[in-house]
C-alpha cells in the first residue's frame, strides 16, 4: 500500500510538473506577441482576472474571523447599549459578563435547549423552514413574512437576581426591515430602552429611530394595560382601538404625548414626517410583545418564572 500511494503521488507530480511547464512555454509565447495582438490582450485579461480573484478570495477567507469578531462585538454594544449597561471605561467583555443569552421557544414561552445559544443566528432561522414558520397575511402586522420558532433572549442578572430581559424585535418601517432589541425591566412590562440598530429609513425622518433624544422617550414606559378598566387609545399600529386588560398597549401617537391623559403611559411620541415607520415600531412592539412573540414568555417572567 505505501508503495502504491508513493506512486500515486509521483505521478501526481509529474502531471504537475508538465502543466507547469506548458503554462511557462505559453506565456513565453503569448509575451513575445506583438502588443497589439488580440490573443496576447485576451490572455493578459484573463490572467489579471485570475490573479483578481485569487486575491479577493484569499482576502475573504483570512478576514472571516475578524468580520465574525466585530459582529459579535457589535452585537454586545447594541445590547449593551439598550440595557443602559454601555459605561465609559469598561470594557465590553467586562459588561457582558453579567448576561446570560438564553433560547426561548416562542409557542410555549418556556426555555429550550433545542439549539445553542452560542451559535445560533436567529435572523438566519427565520429563512430556514425547519427552524420558523410562515405567518398567516391576517397576523403578520410586523410585515416580516416568518417568524423562528426559537428566540435568543438575554438575561442581565445581579447577585443571581433577574434584573432586566433584553428581547430581539423586528418590523418593516418604510424602506426596510428594522432589527433592534429591546430591553424591559425584571416585571416583563417596563420598558428600559429600544434600539433599532439596523435599519434603512429615510435619514432626518424614520431614520431618527436611532436618534438618542427620541429612544430616551421610551424609558419607563408600560407594555401592557393593567389598568383596571380598558384603555380607549388612537396610536399609529390601529386607530380608535380599545385595548383590553392585559393587551398590549404600547405604541407611538402623533402631536407628542400628553402626560396629563389617561394612557400617556402606554405612548411614545411619532417621529416627526415619517408616519409609516413610525407605524411599523408600533406593529413591530404590538407583534412581539403580544401572543405570536414574546407574550406567553413574558407572561412567565411575570409570574417569576422567567
Amino acid at each position: 500500500m505505501p508503495n502504491a500511494v508513493n506512486s500515486t503521488n509521483v505521478q501526481g507530480g509529474d502531471k504537475f510538473a508538465a502543466l507547469k511547464e506548458k503554462a511557462r512555454a505559453y506565456a513565453e509565447r503569448v509575451l513575445a506577441l506583438p502588443s497589439d495582438s488580440f490573443e496576447k490582450t485576451v490572455a493578459v485579461a484573463v490572467g489579471l482576472c485570475l490573479v483578481g480573484a485569487v486575491l479577493v478570495s484569499g482576502s475573504a477567507v483570512a478576514l472571516k474571523p475578524l468580520q465574525e469578531s466585530n459582529k459579535s462585538r457589535d452585537e454586545k454594544v447594541n445590547i449593551l447599549e439598550v440595557a443602559g449597561l454601555l459605561v465609559d471605561g469598561t470594557g465590553i467583555d467586562e459588561a457582558f459578563k453579567n448576561i446570560e443569552p438564553k433560547i426561548v421557544e416562542l409557542a410555549s414561552g418556556d426555555y429550550s435547549d433545542a439549539v445553542d445559544p452560542k451559535t445560533y443566528d436567529q435572523r438566519k432561522a427565520a429563512k430556514d423552514p425547519a427552524l420558523s414558520e410562515a405567518i398567516p397575511p391576517e397576523d403578520d402586522i410586523a410585515g416580516i413574512k416568518r417568524k423562528p420558532k426559537y428566540a435568543k433572549v438575554y438575561l442581565v442578572k445581579e447577585n443571581g437576581q433577574l434584573k432586566s430581559v433584553i428581547l430581539p424585535v423586528s418590523g418593516y418601517g418604510l424602506w426596510s426591515t428594522m432589527y433592534g432589541f429591546m430591553a424591559l425591566e425584571a416585571d416583563g412590562e417596563t420598558v428600559i430602552g429600544l434600539n433599532l440598530y439596523d435599519q434603512a429609513e429615510t435619514p432626518g425622518l424614520g431614520g431618527e429611530v436611532v436618534n438618542p433624544k427620541w429612544k430616551a422617550l421610551w424609558k419607563g414606559k408600560k407594555v401592557y394595560n393593567y389598568s383596571k378598566t380598558a384603555v380607549h387609545e388612537s396610536n399609529l399600529s390601529e386607530k380608535g382601538q380599545t385595548v383590553e386588560i392585559g393587551e398590549v398597549a404600547l405604541g407611538l401617537v402623533k402631536g407628542g404625548v400628553d402626560p396629563s391623559k389617561p394612557g400617556a403611559e402606554f405612548q411614545v411620541d411619532a417621529l416627526a414626517g415619517a408616519t409609516l415607520t413610525s407605524r411599523g415600531v408600533s406593529n413591530l412592539i404590538r407583534y412581539w410583545m403580544g401572543k405570536d412573540g414574546f407574550g406567553p414568555y413574558l407572561a412567565k417572567v411575570r409570574a417569576g418564572r422567567g
